[in-house]
C-alpha cells in the first residue's frame, strides 16, 4: 500500500510501470553487486531532513535553491492542504528555510495563488530566488488547464499570480498522463518529461528553448540515447553546469522500479549525450527513485525516498561522491543599485559571453533590495549587466576561462545603473585595447554596441567619450594615448551610423583619477573609458 500511494503521488497517474528486470549472469556477479552496495553505503551519506520537514504523509519533489537555503516540496494528503477533503491524494506546495546554523525551519504551507484546487508543485526556483516555475497553466492567476507557469517575487515578499509559459504545440506532447518540467539555471532551456511520442504509455524527455519574443519553441526529444523505446524516462534535472543531466528511468541495468541516472550533454544540439550511468546504491533502491535535485555547489543532492522514512516518503540530502557530481560553477551574488542615489533597483539581468556577445542567461533582481544570484559555468568570459527603463548599465566582467579546473566558488559583484540624464557619467568596464595602443579589441564591441543602441533609441542625446590613464608614464604620453583611445571608441560608434555631431572624444590622461595611484587595483580603476551625457 505504501508503494502504491507513493506512485500515485509522484505522478498522479492511474497506471503502473513495469518492474525493472534484474540481469545477473552468475552468483559471483551477484556477490560482487552486494559488496558494491555495502561499500557505497559506507561512503555515501544519506541524511533525512528531519521532522520539521518530513511528516507521516508523503513529502515529494524537493526543489532546492542555488544557495541551498530555500526548499520547496510537495506534501500529499496533509489535512492543511487547500482541498484536503475534496481532492483525492491532494498535493500542495510547502517550503522551509535554512538558517545560518544549517537548521531547517518548520515547513510552511504556501497559500493562494500558488496552491489551488488542482494538484500543485514547484518545478524550479531560479538561482536569484526571485522566480519559480509551477505546475499547471494560469492566466492572471486563473487556472487555464495543463501546462507550466511562472511566478515572480514581489516587493512585499509575496509571489505574483502565476502566468503560463507559451510553449509551441505543448498540448501535442502533454496528454494528461505524467508530466513535469525543470528550467536550466540560465533561464534559456526548459526540460520536460511527458508521454512518449505516438501515444505511448511511458514518458520521454524533451527540451524547449526561449525565443526572442519570450515564447518557447516546440518541445524536442533529447534523442534515442536518453529516450529508450518502451521504457520510462521522468523527472529530469539539469545541473548548474548546464551539461550534466540527472533523470529517473526503469531502463535495463537498474536496481529497482525507477533509478537515478546521470549523463552529460556533448554539444549544443541536445541530441548527443554520454552513455547514461546508474548512480547505484544507496542513492537508488528497489523502490521508486526520482525527483533528484541539487544546489549550485554540487556537493549535495536532494530527493524523495521511501527508505527509513517517517511517513510514506521523506526528503533526504545526499553527500555525493566525485564521480556523481556535475562540473563546478561559480555562484555570483550582488545587488543592483541606482548609481546616482545608491538605492536598490528592481531590474532584469543579462549575461553574455565575450567576445562573441552570445546570450548566456538571464535573471531578475529582488524588487525590495535589488539582490540577485546567477550561476556561471567555468571556461568562459562573461559580461554581466542589469536593465531597467531610463537607465544605462555599467556592465561588469568575469573572466572564468582561466579557472577551468577550479572548484565551486562564490563571489559578490554589485551592478550599477546610471540614469539617462544630462551630466550622468557612465563607466564602460568592458572596453579593451591592445597593450600600449589605441586599437580596440573584439571583446569591446558588445559593450560599445549598447552605447550605439542607447543613442539610436534616444535621438536627442549627445555625449562626450573620454579615456583616462593611471599616473605611470609621462604626462604627454598619457594624454596622447588616452586621446587616441577615446577617438577610436568614437570612430567605432560613428561607423555604426550615429551622426558624428552627436559625439565628441577627449583624452584626459592621468588628470582625473577616481582613486589614488598607489596600488595595482587602484591604478586599474583609473585606467578607464567612460561617457558623459551632454544633452538630452
Amino acid at each position: 500500500m505504501k508503494k502504491a500511494i507513493f506512485f500515485l503521488s509522484a505522478f498522479v497517474y492511474a497506471g503502473t510501470l513495469p518492474a525493472q528486470p534484474q540481469y545477473r549472469d552468475s552468483l559471483g556477479e551477484l556477490k560482487q553487486q552486494k559488496e558494491n552496495v555495502i561499500n557505497a553505503e559506507t561512503i555515501i551519506k544519506i541524511e533525512n531532513l528531519g521532522t520539521k520537514i518530513n511528516t507521516e504523509y508523503s513529502e515529494l519533489r524537493p526543489t532546492i535553491s542555488a544557495d541551498g537555503n530555500l526548499l520547496f516540496f510537495i506534501c500529499q494528503n496533509s489535512p492543511e492542504n487547500t482541498k484536503y477533503n475534496e481532492v483525492p491524494n491532494s498535493q500542495d506546495i510547502w517550503f522551509s528555510e535554512k538558517d545560518s546554523n544549517g537548521t531547517w525551519s518548520k515547513a510552511v504551507h504556501l497559500g493562494y495563488p500558488l496552491n489551488t484546487y488542482y494538484y500543485n508543485a514547484v518545478f524550479w526556483i531560479s538561482p536569484d530566488n526571485n522566480r519559480i516555475l509551477i505546475r499547471n497553466a494560469f492566466v492572471d492567476g486563473d487556472y487555464a488547464g495543463r501546462g507550466i507557469s511562472m511566478c515572480y517575487l514581489k516587493k512585499d515578499g509575496y509571489w505574483s499570480k502565476p502566468d503560463m509559459l507559451y510553449i509551441k504545440n505543448y498540448a501535442k506532447y502533454d496528454q494528461g498522463r505524467q508530466n513535469g518540467a525543470v528550467m536550466a539555471n540560465n533561464g534559456q532551456a526548459l526540460l520536460f518529461y511527458m508521454t512518449e511520442e505516438n501515444g505511448g504509455q511511458n514518458n520521454d524527455l524533451y527540451v524547449s528553448f526561449l525565443a526572442a519574443d519570450d515564447t518557447w519553441t516546440e518541445p524536442k526529444s533529447l534523442g534515442k540515447k536518453i529516450n529508450l523505446k518502451n521504457y520510462n524516462e521522468t523527472t529530469p534535472y539539469l545541473a548548474p553546469d548546464g551539461v550534466t543531466l540527472y533523470f529517473s528511468s526503469n531502463r535495463p541495468g537498474g536496481i529497482g522500479n525507477n533509478d537515478i541516472w546521470m549523463t552529460k550533454r556533448l554539444d549544443e544540439s541536445w541530441q548527443k549525450w554520454s552513455e547514461p550511468v546508474n548512480l547505484g546504491a544507496p542513492i537508488n533502491t528497489p523502490e521508486m527513485d526520482c525527483f533528484f535535485t541539487m544546489d549550485a555547489g554540487g556537493e549535495y543532492a536532494y530527493m524523495s525516498t521511501e527508505k527509513d522514512s517517517y511517513g510514506e516518503s521523506d526528503i533526504v540530502r545526499i553527500k555525493l561522491l566525485e564521480r556523481e557530481k556535475p562540473d563546478p560553477v561559480m555562484l555570483v551574488t550582488g545587488n543592483v543599485y541606482n548609481k546616482k542615489t545608491m538605492k536598490p533597483l528592481s531590474a532584469s539581468l543579462l549575461y553574455e559571453t565575450l567576445p562573441d556577445g552570445n546570450l548566456a542567461g538571464n535573471a531578475v533582481s529582488n524588487p525590495a533590495d535589488g539582490a540577485f544570484k546567477i550561476v556561471l559555468p567555468f571556461d568562459k568570459n562573461y559580461l554581466i549587466r542589469a536593465n531597467a527603463d531610463h537607465f544605462f548599465a555599467q556592465s561588469e566582467n568575469l573572466n572564468l576561462d582561466s579557472l577551468k579546473k577550479a572548484g565551486y566558488k562564490e563571489v559578490h559583484k554589485d551592478l550599477y545603473l546610471v540614469p539617462i540624464e544630462v551630466g550622468a557619467v557612465v563607466r564602460l568596464n568592458n572596453v579593451y585595447f591592445d597593450f600600449d595602443k589605441s586599437t580596440l579589441r573584439p571583446e569591446s564591441f558588445v559593450e560599445l554596441d549598447r552605447v550605439v543602441k542607447m543613442l539610436e533609441e534616444n535621438p536627442a542625446i549627445e555625449i562626450e567619450m573620454s579615456a583616462h590613464t593611471d599616473s605611470r608614464g609621462s604626462d604627454e604620453y598619457n594624454f596622447k594615448l588616452s586621446d587616441n583611445r577615446a577617438r577610436s571608441v568614437m570612430d567605432y560608434i560613428v561607423s555604426k551610423g550615429i551622426a558624428a555631431g552627436r559625439i565628441r572624444s577627449q583624452g584626459y590622461g592621468e588628470t582625473k583619477p577616481v582613486a589614488p595611484n598607489d596600488t595595482d587595483s587602484n591604478r586599474q580603476l583609473n585606467r578607464r573609458v567612460e561617457f558623459t551625457i551632454l544633452k538630452n
